[in-house]
């Protein structure tokens, strides 16, 4: 299972994903999810993955490969909804071209998120789904979670808003990844980051999490002694006695 969360906000773009797949408890393995396609001053792209891995390592090749090509790529297109068509026909294509197999039970579908920006155009986010087709993120929706996302969901849903700052936005999607790998041992360290400011084409504020690192360390800490002591505060419930 995955867990992967993007956010378009007002300052720019947050992306945070773990890094865990499994087969089984006896298949666990450990591949990057958040992967950048970038042009120092004219384009940052930013694709995470969920599903089939084999779908979704075949979708990233291919569109890695047709980048030293002529032909419509992810560092050409136009605009980001051109690119957000480009990657779903790419998800089509390999499910298309894989699908002889689903008669032996296998599930090859997969969600990917793109985010970033175009030289000219605003930063954008996209939700695209096995099918190929997609949906855009909002004002009023200002993220989207693929993979195991329950868990997670509900500290987003209180925090998040079109003009919370991206520091803060980064924080909310750690501790969303954090909640989730408490509850589901399918999603797994180390995570990837990334924070991108509007307008600025830089693609450099990436970051990788390992289990030990301190700063992780300290926000989940802070997280859950604030909720355990929040709790211990919370006023007694006195029931009505109904006769």
């Amino acid at each position: 299972m995955t867990y992967c969360v993007a956010m378009r906000l007002q300052e720019g773009l947050v992306f945070a994903s773990d890094s865990r797949t499994n087969a089984g408890v006896d298949h666990i393995a450990t591949f990057r999810k958040l992967n950048v396609f970038a042009q120092a001053g004219e384009r940052v792209l930013v694709l995470q993955s969920a599903g089939n891995l084999a779908t979704t390592q075949s979708v990233l090749s291919l569109l890695r490969q047709r980048c030293q090509e002529e032909k419509l790529n992810l560092m050409n297109v136009g605009s980001l909804y051109d690119a957000a068509t480009l990657v779903g026909n790419t998800v089509r294509e390999v499910i298309a071209r894989d699908g002889g197999q689903q008669q032996s039970g296998i599930n090859f579908s997969c969600n990917l998120l793109l985010g970033g920006q175009i030289h000219g155009q605003p930063h954008r986010l996209f939700h695209i789904y096995p099918e190929g087709n997609f949906i855009e993120a909002s004002d009023d929706t200002p993220y989207f979670q693929i993979g195991e996302s329950k868990y997670g969901k509900p500290i987003i849903d209180r925090v998040l808003a079109h003009d919370t700052p991206l520091d803060q936005a980064m924080q909310c999607a750690l501790i969303s990844l954090d909640s989730t790998l408490r509850s589901n041992l399918s999603v797994g360290m180390p995570l990837d980051v990334m924070r991108y400011r509007r307008d600025s084409f830089d693609a450099t504020d990436q970051h990788r999490i390992s289990e030990d690192d301190p700063d992780f360390h300290r926000l989940r800490q802070a997280w859950s002694h604030g909720l355990l002591e929040l709790f211990a505060q919370l006023p007694p419930q006195k029931w009505t006695h109904s006769k």
